[in-house]
């Protein structure tokens, strides 16, 4: 595809799936089903359905944490949604989140399930519904919500801006990869600072917020985002640097991190996650073992 030089808006939109680029087969503009299905649901009280990005880590590093804090109702399944082949698109899906993005939680422990989407208010609701990771005193909780919602809002900047210009686009443009560049750094001077007089985001205590912003800003920051490191000079924000290796030495954020992984070493990707032995016995590269076994 032909980079265009001079574009002028149609007077009405129109969808040309074609221009859609690497995701076009999953974006359009409308919501809703496209198929029946019905979602699994596994033996435990919370049901994931998600998929190992990071808006996907953020809450199997939450579910990850809170067991190894000793809250047993937190067990949970998490079942592999593949957003390349349409899962979110099932009509089971749609019922969990109309929005259709993972990830989805169902929380069945109760006389009704409870479903919650958004990764920021699935973080919320756990950590209420634990008494966990979140302060209750006003002004530490107050804190720690605002840095949640600082991530909310600014990884789309990072995303669906800068990562889609600068890695996915049909074409490369100057102008929005400089645009969404210049967000991204102007964001990970933000944290640096922050991080520079506090050892988390939210200050003395690892929270929510470190939970939601290490999977945009701590992978990024080891240049495993966009393959971006050297183009951003990520080096330079050591403070970000610290943070997130104290955050990634966490075992319970090396275990989140596996969960419904689709990508990379396959040791290191746990497609379903049913059980707290799944993950010694059910890695992709045990199970691709054992099928060539057979």
């Amino acid at each position: 595809m032909a980079e265009p030089t001079d574009y002028e808006p149609p007077k009405i939109w129109t969808w040309d799936k074609e221009s859609g680029g690497r995701f076009a087969n999953i974006n359009r503009p409308i919501a809703g089903p496209t198929h029946d299905r019905d979602l699994p649901v596994g033996r435990h009280p919370l049901q994931l359905y998600s998929l190992g990005t990071p808006n996907g880590v953020k809450v199997t590093v939450m579910l990850e944490e809170l067991l190894a804090a000793g809250h047993g109702g937190a067990e949970y399944d998490a079942w592999l949604i593949r957003i390349n082949e349409g899962d979110q698109f099932s009509s089971g899906f749609v019922a969990a989140n109309p929005n259709s993005k993972i990830p989805a939680l169902v929380d069945r422990s109760g006389a009704e399930p409870i479903r919650v989407f958004e990764s920021g208010a699935i973080l919320i609701y756990l950590a209420e519904k634990f008494g966990a990771f979140l302060p209750t005193d006003p002004a530490r909780r107050a804190e720690t919500l605002s840095w949640l919602m600082w991530q909310m809002g600014s990884a789309p900047f990072l995303g669906g801006g800068f990562g889609h210009f600068y890695a996915y686009a049909p074409f490369k443009q100057e102008y929005p990869i400089n645009r969404y560049a210049m967000e991204v750094k102007r964001q990970l001077d933000v944290l640096d600072r922050r991080l520079a007089d506090n050892e988390y985001v939210a200050g003395a205590d690892y929270t929510v917020a470190d939970m939601a912003i290490w999977p945009w800003y701590g992978l990024l920051a080891k240049g495993l985002a966009y393959d971006a490191g050297e183009f951003l000079q990520v080096q330079d924000y050591k403070h970000v640097q610290r943070w997130t290796d104290q955050v990634a030495a966490r075992p319970a954020v090396k275990r989140g991190r596996m969960v419904n992984r689709v990508m990379g070493d396959p040791a290191s990707q746990l497609h379903e996650r049913h059980d707290a032995s799944d993950f010694d016995l059910r890695t992709q590269d045990k199970l691709e073992a054992a099928g060539a076994a057979e």
